[in-house]
């Protein structure tokens, strides 16, 4: 039995369903009621409340771990979410972590997800940590103002990061909870080339088949609109990456192909499969 969190998200319902596919005994782990492949096991938990997990884990030999907004929610112990999978007998953790914790080591949000990395390091189980960039997935943040004003608004038109498509990471998750030669390894997961907010623009455009028009916001009015949905100095760390990428944010990485021994897609494959979202 492998169980993954966060299951119906970007990465969680892509490797379910590969892992289903794969022919593996699978537990998806959402906080609400949800819709899963056939022969996959749904319970319902709040990572925040890491008890709650312990129906989920019973019997479990692998779990994908992704904590998200639960790390830092009030009262969470993200260290108890490993203890518990290894008191449920769990063997092998894939934890998905960020390349920020590289990269920008000490902001607030990093030093955490650090400090869960190290724990996992030394919990005694088969551990591999995912460190994925940018998402694909956030272009969907565009989606509204695509289908009503056909216009994609956004700050730092012109500069890029190789953002990576989210089924590419539940690829390598797959792969990572699968094969034992991946234990121990730390991976950076980045798109194969670095793309502009500009240029994400026309890749949706040409999708569409219909002109879309990009519009460049200010720093301050980007940081308004993302603080309706997330804590200021998240938005802060966001936008100091998208506006400043460092060296190392915008290198492509290898490990994508190293693990599944393709490229990774490019971002017009990750529009192309959800050009409705913008229609």
């Amino acid at each position: 039995m492998i169980v993954v969190t966060g299951a119906t998200g970007n990465v969680g319902r892509p490797l379910t369903r590969a892992l289903a596919e794969a022919g593996q005994q699978v537990t998806a782990v959402s906080r609400h009621a949800a819709a899963v492949p056939d022969g996959v096991r749904h319970v319902a938990a709040d990572l925040a409340e890491p008890a709650g997990l312990e129906p989920a884990l019973a019997g479990a030999k692998a779990l994908f771990l992704l904590l998200s907004g639960d790390l830092h929610a009030a009262g969470a112990g993200p260290a108890d979410v490993i203890g518990k999978a290894a008191a449920g007998g769990v063997r092998r953790v894939v934890l998905l972590s960020s390349l920020g914790v590289a990269t920008r080591p000490f902001g607030t949000t990093r030093i955490a997800m650090r400090a869960l990395e190290d724990l996992l390091r030394e919990s005694g189980l088969d551990w591999t940590i995912l460190r994925p960039g940018g998402f694909a997935s956030n272009a969907l943040w565009w989606a509204e103002s695509v289908r009503t004003r056909q216009v994609v608004a956004a700050p730092f038109g012109d500069t890029g990061v190789p953002i990576i498509d989210p089924v590419d990471i539940a690829d390598v998750a797959a792969a990572c909870l699968l094969d034992d030669r991946h234990t121990g390894q730390v991976y950076e997961l980045t798109g194969p080339e670095v793309i502009t907010p500009r240029q994400q623009t026309e890749v949706i455009a040409a999708a569409l088949g219909s002109p879309v028009r990009f519009h460049e916001l200010t720093r301050e009015e980007a940081k308004a609109g993302m603080t309706r949905t997330m804590p200021g100095e998240l938005a802060d760390d966001t936008l100091d990456i998208l506006g400043s990428p460092s060296p190392a944010e915008v290198r492509v990485s290898p490990d994508v192909h190293q693990v599944l021994g393709r490229a990774p897609r490019p971002f017009a494959d990750w529009v192309a499969r959800n050009v409705t979202e913008f229609r």
